[in-house]
């Protein structure tokens, strides 16, 4: 039987996580994959691009090396841009004009930065002036690095994930860093007003300058970037500014496609298009009018097409998820899951606010059961409330019980407790790997891919790491003192 031709537009983490799930399903007996990439090399973690912009080798962040695809039978085509696809010949054709028989498409582009049209931010020829930066791409974070000087002023404009990611490392650096957000609240899209202002009080104590409820105007300065003017009038210092103002989904090969757009592509719930043989997933696609820029649902659906793709099982479907976060925003523990504010006047809503220690928690539930939260700060009991709201368990009779517990709710926290959210790895699995041989945190990681996900769990990983993990034997002859 002849193989198939699958390709695949895009090298980015839903791309990477597709790749993952289909090889395990064994496609290479049913398909040559090749994937288009713009960016050289392989794919790479892009919540991890902090690390990078903090002066940590590229490397450190790349998920699938050259290696990989040569490993796996998958055909890297990296550098290089898609136009479109032609669907009736089904050909991709690249921006150079070359043509690539497919049988199968998907398309995983991904979302672009949205970047605001600032007086005095691009040049003649239409390019980000220099001082100027994007936070989305490998590239984007090295040019950052080698423009930063310890002492210089840093503008972020957007106080989002992203934006404050980027204020954190730079304020690391040595910068001094002011943080413009539109919202009156940060983080607005998965925090209310109360979380949003905790959030700020705990950044602004690690030497972040936070400004609410206002908006850049224009960039100031001639041949350099010398500040920024805000729409009260006020200019503010600035050597750099950082766009950092969400994303938008890339739907131009889609569009130059002749496929159904709307907010992002439109597919159904086998992340099929409306046209035959062509998929997408990822923050480009929307499902049931909805958009997913976070890991999980992105991952939910790669599992879904791999599985139809490959025949793994045939009656697999994308439902839609249920949206939860947990974050390391700026140094901050940061946990938001499903309704952050009550929908019916019968709807309950809990909260503890500690203003001394910058803390918040908070439960909105309906009939007992948890329609959403939020936590900034205090975010002990929040890996076993995700499962609880993933599975829409009951809560304690007294719900309180929840928000006052130092690290896990009943049942939920006994042996099964998820601490990676992304791959679904429990606590009992990392004991297993660590008592199983793997002693540190790498070592762990790799073992159960835990932390390889968003990320926002390695820290506890590496608590259990230090925990579990036997000690080191000391050299025959040493002499270990006590006390």
């Amino acid at each position: 039987m002849r193989r198939k031709d699958l390709v695949v537009v895009g090298n980015g983490m839903a791309t990477c996580r597709l790749l993952d799930e289909l090889v395990s399903r064994g496609a290479r007996d049913r398909y040559n994959i090749t994937v288009f990439g713009e960016e050289p090399g392989g794919a790479y973690s892009r919540v991890l691009l902090s690390k990078v912009l903090a002066g940590e080798a590229p490397d450190s962040i790349v998920t699938k090396p050259q290696a990989w695809y040569e490993r796996n039978g998958v055909q890297l085509v990296s550098g290089t841009s898609v136009a479109r696809l032609d669907t009736a010949a089904r050909m991709v054709v690249t921006d150079g004009a070359a043509a690539h028989r497919y049988d199968v498409a998907v398309i995983a582009t991904g979302s672009r930065p949205l970047v605001p049209p600032l007086e005095g931010m691009t040049t003649a020829e239409g390019e980000l002036r220099p001082g100027v930066f994007v936070y989305r791409t490998m590239d984007d974070c090295l040019r950052m690095r080698g423009h930063a000087r310890a002492g210089d002023n840093a503008i972020v404009v957007g106080g989002g994930l992203l934006g404050l990611e980027a204020a954190k490392v730079l304020s690391d650096m040595g910068l001094h860093v002011t943080v413009i957000h539109v919202a009156k609240g940060l983080m607005n899209a998965q925090l209310d007003q109360m979380g949003g202002d905790m959030l700020e009080q705990q950044i602004e104590r690690c030497g972040i300058f936070v400004r609410t409820g206002r908006t850049v105007e224009a960039i100031c300065g001639d041949e350099v970037v010398e500040g920024v003017r805000l729409d009260d009038g006020s200019v503010l210092p600035a050597d750099m500014v950082i766009m950092a103002c969400g994303v938008r989904p890339r739907v131009d090969v889609a569009r130059a496609s002749g496929l159904p757009i709307n907010k992002g592509i439109v597919v159904n719930d086998t992340m099929a298009t409306q046209v035959p043989g062509v998929y997408a997933i990822g923050e480009c696609a929307e499902h049931r009018g909805r958009l997913y820029g976070i890991v999980t649902p992105i991952w939910e659906q790669a599992a879904v097409l791999a599985d139809l793709l490959t025949g793994a099982n045939p009656q697999a479907r994308y439902r839609g998820s249920k949206l939860y976060s947990r974050l390391k925003v700026a140094g901050v523990d940061v946990t938001s899951m499903g309704s952050v504010e009550p929908e019916l006047e019968s709807d309950e809503v809990l909260q503890i606010v500690e203003t001394r220690k910058c803390t918040y928690r908070k439960l909105v539930l309906r009939d007992g059961r948890l329609l959403g939260a939020m936590f900034v700060g205090n975010t002990a009991a929040s890996a076993a409330l995700v499962q609880l709201f993933d599975r829409n368990d009951p809560l304690p009779a007294d719900p309180l019980e929840v928000l006052c517990a130092g690290g896990g709710v009943g049942a939920a926290a006994q042996g099964e407790r998820m601490v990676c959210n992304c791959h679904k790895v429990s606590e009992s699995a990392l004991r297993e790997a660590i008592q199983g041989g793997a002693c540190t945190l790498e070592a762990v990681c790799a073992a159960t891919k835990a932390g390889t996900g968003c990320g926002s769990c390695r820290s506890e990983v590496a608590q259990m790491v230090a925990r579990h993990a036997p000690a080191e034997e000391p050299p025959a002859g040493c002499i270990v003192a006590a006390g």
